[in-house]
């Protein structure tokens, strides 16, 4: 699958990798690939992400996925369980203060692992983003697998990249319309 990846696409992986690093997250996700497009200029997804006024919030959505990786949210379930939770009396915050005063700073994130030969594996959710991309690539008729394909897999998913992005109004619709202006064409 990767030699169908542009070159703008492999630097979007490599830029994750280099996110998870920084971040000292375990393993590569979803929210790693968002950061790393995020990292980008004169892309599609670059040109899309400005046109949505994303890279001007790029604190914001930094913020949002730091946020949800010191709670250790899993995918999908970062609004419901803490609206949940706070419909019984129950905040999430203080709880995640609580624990990180007596454990550390992200002591409720997920547990660091390294893959075969000292590399950070992907998670699940950042392979379902890749083969995703594939599949959005072929469906639109092209032959290869730009940034901008790995944009539309992160706003297609459940997870907390596609959550922040939704927040920030990033669609798949969105992205797409933008793609489509005639000034964005690549």
């Amino acid at each position: 699958m990767f030699e169908k990846f542009t070159a703008s696409a492999r630097e979007v992986v490599r830029g994750a990798v280099a996110c998870a690093d920084r971040t000292g997250s375990g393993t590569v996700g979803e929210e790693e690939l968002l950061l790393a497009l995020l990292d980008r200029e004169g892309t599609p997804a670059a040109g899309a992400l400005a046109a949505l006024g994303v890279t001007a919030r790029r604190a914001a959505v930094t913020e949002a996925l730091a946020q949800a990786r010191r709670r250790g949210d899993p995918p999908s379930e970062v609004s419901a369980d803490t609206v949940a939770l706070a419909g019984l009396g129950i905040d999430v915050e203080e709880i995640v203060s609580r624990v990180e005063a007596e454990h550390g700073v992200g002591a409720l994130a997920r547990p660091k692992a390294r893959g075969r030969f000292g590399r950070r594996p992907f998670s699940r959710e950042a392979k379902s983003v890749l083969e995703r991309s594939l599949r959005i690539a072929l469906g639109r008729g092209e032959k290869h697998i730009g940034d901008e394909h790995l944009l539309l897999a992160l706003t297609t998913g459940t997870g907390v990249a596609t959550a922040v992005l939704a927040d920030h109004g990033v669609t798949r619709a969105e992205v797409e319309r933008v793609l489509a202006e005639p000034s964005r064409a690549a």
